[in-house]
């Protein structure tokens, strides 16, 4: 995952913020506890995110705990939960196979780096996929599909954009009511494509000057590393529609305690970073609502 998924800051409460560091932290708390230290690192933003959907609208107890970013002054964390440990599991899968994607698209020193961090969360990996074999054998399946679409050189940004949006939709899939099953599917499915399509437009210049797969340099002939002002329009569309789709699939369930954040998310903090991502500001928004600022809200 890539940590894109955040709130609009402002229209939270003190209360409602504290309340998403507090799973944020146990996120993070769970992941060492369950897979290792290592497990730990993983973590951002976007998985959070799985942890409050899966947790049925509670907040559930917590606890003061101290970790290795913070040893002195420790920070309130949730409680281990069924919710957490899912959320938990599917995100060292997700991440895994992430990183073993790297391991075949990239050379050199690139595929390194990427051959190291699989040895460090192989082990992980091991357990929770035995965890959860379903959600493992649908992210593997889906992570093939997006692989084959990239190696053909697809020209559309539909077809890539739907291979990510299903893996991430596969987390619905374990849910017994069926209605909520609906619900989640939809929201997770746009949010993956939008997670998808905005990473591409965050990497664009990256990737045209390393020559990577991206779908924005094929769908748009571009000829230099950045969008023309009539491609973003047309990208913040397609954009857009993904986060209304979201904002409609949330309208129709019950968040709990849950649902000031989702609908900061989802009405104004997915359009802020859109925004910023095109153009070229994402990494230089203001604490909490950036990707390099994981663990402060």
């Amino acid at each position: 995952m890539f940590g894109y998924v955040l709130p609009s800051r402002e229209k939270l409460t003190e209360e409602e913020r504290a309340g998403f560091q507090s799973m944020y932290c146990g996120l993070c708390h769970t992941l060492r506890e369950n897979y290792g230290f290592a497990a730990s690192l993983i973590l951002n933003y976007d998985l959070t995110y799985l942890a409050v959907l899966l947790s049925d609208g509670e907040v559930g107890e917590s606890r003061c705990r101290r970790c290795v970013a913070h040893p002195c002054k420790g920070r309130c964390a949730a409680k281990k939960t069924a919710a957490l440990e899912k959320a938990a599991a599917c995100s060292v899968i997700l991440a895994y196979w992430q990183v073993m994607d790297g391991v075949h698209d990239s050379r050199g020193w690139k595929q390194l780096k990427y051959r190291a961090a699989e040895i460090v969360l192989r082990r992980a990996y091991r357990k929770a996929a035995k965890e959860r074999p379903t959600f493992d054998a649908a992210t593997r399946l889906q992570l093939k599909k997006l692989d084959e679409l990239e190696r053909s050189g697809c020209t559309t940004l539909d077809e890539p954009a739907d291979a990510f949006a299903e893996l991430l939709a596969g987390v619905a899939a374990e849910l017994e009511n069926p209605v909520q099953q609906r619900v989640y599917r939809e929201m997770l499915y746009h949010m993956g494509r939008w997670i998808y399509l905005v990473d591409a437009a965050d990497d664009l210049e990256k990737d045209y000057k390393n020559g990577s797969f991206n779908p924005l340099i094929l769908r748009y002939g571009l000829t230099e590393g950045k969008l023309t002002e009539e491609a973003k329009r047309d990208f913040a569309m397609t954009l857009d529609r993904s986060v209304q789709s979201m904002a409609a699939a949330f309208e129709l369930w019950d968040f709990g305690c849950w649902t000031p954040l989702l609908r900061s998310t989802f009405y104004e903090g997915l359009y802020q970073v859109g925004y910023a991502v095109l153009a070229g500001e994402f990494h230089r928004m203001k604490p909490g609502k950036r990707k390099h600022t994981e663990g402060s809200i």
